[in-house]
């Protein structure tokens, strides 16, 4: 039973290696390949063509807030090292 299991997965695994060498080998495939090979540039450039220019609606969107840096002035100076020293 276990050498009918075995040979059924190799078989499945065979027709699968197959059928993805028949794709790429197919005609068809080599033809759609070379075809976007040759022609990447008008491709792109086609593509580049049709996009839509988009307005800016950044402006003034940052606000700086320096609170945060006066609050660590206020309070007590930190060190590491002081966590180390044994008393």
């Amino acid at each position: 039973m276990q050498k009918i299991i075995n040979l059924f997965f190799l078989v499945l695994i065979l027709i699968f290696f197959l059928s993805c060498y028949k794709y790429y080998d197919s005609k068809n495939n080599i033809e759609t390949k070379n075809y976007n090979r040759n022609n990447i540039n008008e491709i792109i450039n086609t593509k580049i063509f049709d996009l839509p220019v988009l307005n800016n609606d950044t402006d003034n969107v940052i606000e700086f807030n320096d609170g945060f840096s006066n609050k660590i002035k206020i309070d007590n100076p930190r060190s590491f090292w002081n966590l180390l020293k044994s008393e």
